[in-house]
């Protein structure tokens, strides 16, 4: 047995599996992955990335497809989940007795309305000392927050933080099921924008001007397929993603062709 996890091992071939990433950020990324298919199949056993974002999570996946001794399974605590980790683990395994990679946090937060956000339990989470890449989704619930953290540091979570902001806080871990998600709104926007360029298609759906939008993307506010991006000229097309943390995000579906004022006429959907 020994000898064929060597020869699998051997077989990742790092250049090849890495020639089709383009920046150094994603070959850095591809690298990451294949560190953890060696150590998958030289153990024999299930591994987890930390939390990946949408971006990271194609990169992960395209190095993954081309590895045929490995499968992978993501989670992130609930089906849409923006950060998901992916479990690696032996083909030959089926994956269905395989422990989830992530649990699920209740924070309670003894606050008014309003006191404390996303950003206020995101940095107590952090406080505590563990990395961002253990921590996915953060809901925002009546009662304060849920969190969906790395397994391992779940439990350590529950008994480190105490206070979110200014505010006390008590945690305490719950079921995945239990993980209050609202459901997702969709708004078709079909309009007619004067280029492709990001500020242009952004400003229409999210519906705003488009010098405002100029701002929030210079100000690097705004993310194109989940990258942060500074130049508002850049142009978008089909499938590109635009993203603003707190206002949901917008997919180009279709550019329909040019109207006979010489605008463009384009489909768009706002995911709030």
């Amino acid at each position: 047995m020994a000898s064929e996890v060597d020869r699998a091992v051997t077989a990742v071939d790092r250049e090849r599996l890495l020639s089709h990433l383009q920046s150094a950020d994603e070959r850095r990324a591809g690298a990451r992955v294949l560190d953890l298919v060696e150590q998958a199949l030289r153990y024999d056993k299930a591994v987890a990335t930390d939390f990946l974002d949408p971006h990271e999570r194609q990169v992960a996946v395209s190095v993954l497809g081309s590895i045929p001794e490995v499968s992978f399974r993501a989670y992130g605590g609930y089906p849409k989940a923006e950060r998901q980790r992916l479990l690696i683990f032996p083909e030959y395994e089926s994956g269905e007795e395989l422990e989830e990679p992530v649990a699920a946090l209740e924070i309670a937060v003894r606050s008014g309305p309003g006191e404390v956000g996303h950003r206020d339990c995101l940095g107590a989470l952090l406080g505590t000392g563990i990395d961002r890449a253990k921590v996915g989704d953060i809901l925002v619930t009546p009662r304060g927050f849920q969190a969906v953290v790395a397994l391992e540091v779940a439990d350590f979570l529950a008994g480190q933080l105490t206070r979110v902001g200014r505010a006390d806080a008590a945690v305490q871990r719950i079921d995945l099921d239990q993980l209050d998600v609202e459901p997702e709104r969709v708004k078709e926007v079909r309009t007619t924008v004067a280029s492709l360029r990001l500020d242009a298609v952004a400003a229409a759906g999210y519906g705003v001007s488009r010098t405002r939008m100029a701002r929030e993307i210079k100000a690097e506010r705004v993310k194109l397929n989940w990258r942060p991006v500074r130049d508002p000229a850049r142009e978008v097309g089909p499938g590109d993603v635009v993203s603003i943390r707190g206002r949901g995000r917008v997919v180009v579906e279709a550019v329909e062709g040019t109207t006979r004022k010489g605008r463009i006429s384009v489909v768009l959907k706002r995911y709030m």
